[in-house]
């Protein structure tokens, strides 16, 4: 009963969304993404913008998640200052790192490198570019010293869009160019012109106001 009532909720915010907003969605809606990414709509945080979508996806290997991440785009009808816009990315990627990756004391700045030009090679043009690029270790001792050493990597970010016809970023492109970022974290080879698929994202959550 409460799902159903959830669900009726966001209907109804959808329907209330500015125009730009939704157009936006749709955008990300109809991505044609790599195959091996996995991407479906999740409950977007609350009070970060009055109109919030977001995604989830990783990256797949047979059983194996090789990386993962969320996706939330923001919207604010007024403009947000710290923004320059009003339309926000924001973006959380992790993944489990190879020893000798995770001893590069350049890691930090290539892991981000990687957003950056994930964005040009698609000749996406942003602002305000911020974010961090943490590498944890873990080892196991005790009753889990059996366990090899572990490294993550976990790049947060977030950069705003420039906004095109009718005040709407191409919100499918900067898709796009995300899943590279999880696909080069997750170390898969660079995708080839037929290595593409049109997405038909699930319709789990729909646009969310605040």
């Amino acid at each position: 009963m409460d799902e159903a009532k959830d669900t009726e909720k966001d209907r109804r915010e959808a329907d209330s969304a500015p125009l730009p907003f939704r157009a936006a969605v749709d955008a990300l809606m109809a991505a044609r993404l790599r195959p091996q990414i996995e991407v479906e709509p999740t409950r977007p945080p609350g009070r970060l913008a009055p109109y919030t979508y977001a995604l989830e996806a990783a990256v797949v290997d047979g059983d194996e998640d090789l990386a993962d991440g969320r996706l939330v785009l923001l919207h604010d009808p007024a403009g947000h200052e710290a923004w320059q816009g009003t339309f926000r990315l924001v973006t959380l990627v992790r993944a489990e790192l190879e020893p000798e990756m995770a001893a590069d004391p350049l890691l930090p700045e290539v892991c981000w490198s990687w957003l950056t030009g994930a964005l040009q090679t698609r000749g996406l043009t942003y602002g305000e570019p911020s974010g961090t690029v943490t590498r944890a270790s873990s080892h196991y001792f005790g009753g889990l010293s059996a366990r090899p050493a572990a490294s993550q990597i976990e790049i947060r970010a977030s950069w705003t869009p420039r906004e095109g016809l009718g005040g709407v970023p191409d919100t499918a492109a900067h898709l796009a160019s995300w899943c590279d970022l999880l696909a080069q974290v997750a170390g898969l080879p660079p995708a080839g012109p037929g290595d593409a698929s049109v997405v038909t994202l699930p319709q789990r959550r729909g646009p969310q106001s605040r």
